[in-house]
């Protein structure tokens, strides 16, 4: 609602009321429909409050009750995202980068060849053993964003790991709530933390050194993910909280997480995270353009405290690890940052 609330019926404006901000907003549209020489007098009222999210409508034809019924963010979060009518095919180079992309996620050899692309290029640049655990903690933090879109019931396309950049857990379905985005985000970096204090119980048991660098480095890694910039897990979450504040507040937020990204990039010398700065930039523009239409139903209260307190466990935990580490003057803790600075 940019304003006002308006009623489609089969595509056409039927009726249209200011909309408010208020907490709880009851309205009531009234409308005919014509079928041949019949004029049918309909009236549909609803009761909207948005935090805890609750809908109950009630359609009225003729004077007399035809549907009433509820939904909860439960419902929204279960249904099934419509996708609008596909335009004529037209020939681009924008429509081909599409195509190709179609034909990247749907390809299983593609997920195959990337893999052993990224244990050859991993190998190559340090060594076989650090590839191997590069790679596990890769595929183990996108398994945690597959575990939460499969809790959502969304259909997945696997984890693809790409040289050079990481990985990257894919679906066939798309979102309806802001809580699924940051449950979905959030978990990538919350499983690395599981694997991280695996790794440490295992080195505190073994003494093997090795083990200390696979917790040090995956807690680097995911903190790095953690970062308040898109299209980074941590850029995600801040978006879906601020933007379900207000929109003003999602843009300057993401626009400060921006500026701290090029800060990071510049100081580290990330090259990696200069190129992701772009993408998210335009991430961050098409967010603003569709602040109106967006279809996300947004976090409650509730659900922004829980979100951020979710963040900043989960950040300081895997901060925790590599101070640990540190503090006990391991030789492991060193070469994580170097590694990932190159």
């Amino acid at each position: 609602m940019a304003g006002w609330q308006a009623l489609f019926w089969d595509n056409q404006l039927v009726s249209q009321l200011d909309a408010s901000a208020q907490q709880n907003q009851n309205s009531q549209h009234k409308f005919q429909l014509t079928a041949g020489e019949d004029v049918i007098e309909c009236e549909l009222n609803i009761d909207l409050v948005w935090q805890p999210y609750n809908l109950i409508y009630q359609l009225i034809v003729n004077d007399q009750e035809l549907v009433k019924h509820s939904r909860n963010e439960k419902d929204v979060e279960q249904q099934a995202v419509v996708v609008g009518e596909k335009t004529p095919f037209k020939f681009s180079l924008i429509g081909l980068g599409s195509l190709a992309l179609k034909l990247f996620k749907s390809a299983k050899v593609i997920k195959v060849l990337f893999a052993a692309g990224s244990l050859a290029a991993y190998a190559w640049l340090f060594s076989l053993e650090f590839a191997i655990a590069l790679i596990l903690c890769l595929v183990f933090h996108e398994y945690g964003h597959i575990r939460a879109m499969k809790y959502f019931g969304l259909k997945t396309k696997g984890i693809y790991l790409i040289p050079f950049v990481g990985g990257l857990a894919m679906s066939d379905d798309k979102i309806n709530t802001r809580w699924q985005d940051v449950v979905i985000s959030i978990m990538g970096p919350f499983f690395g933390l599981i694997l991280s204090i695996v790794c440490l119980i295992g080195y505190a048991i073994t003494d093997l050194e090795i083990l200390a660098g696979i917790a040090v480095f995956n807690a680097l890694l995911n903190i790095f993910n953690l970062l308040p910039v898109l299209p980074l897990d941590g850029g995600h979450i801040l978006k879906s909280i601020a933007f379900s504040i207000n929109s003003k507040v999602g843009l300057v937020a993401c626009a400060a997480g921006a500026a701290l990204g090029v800060f990071v990039s510049y100081y580290f010398g990330l090259a990696l995270l200069g190129f992701l700065l772009l993408i998210g930039s335009l991430e961050i523009l098409f967010e603003w353009k569709g602040r109106h239409q967006s279809r996300l139903l947004p976090l409650n209260r509730y659900a922004q405290i829980v979100s951020t307190l979710w963040y900043v466990i989960t950040l300081g935990s895997l901060a925790a690890i590599i101070w640990f580490v540190g503090q006990s003057g391991n030789e492991a803790f060193a070469l994580p940052l170097n590694i990932l600075t190159s």
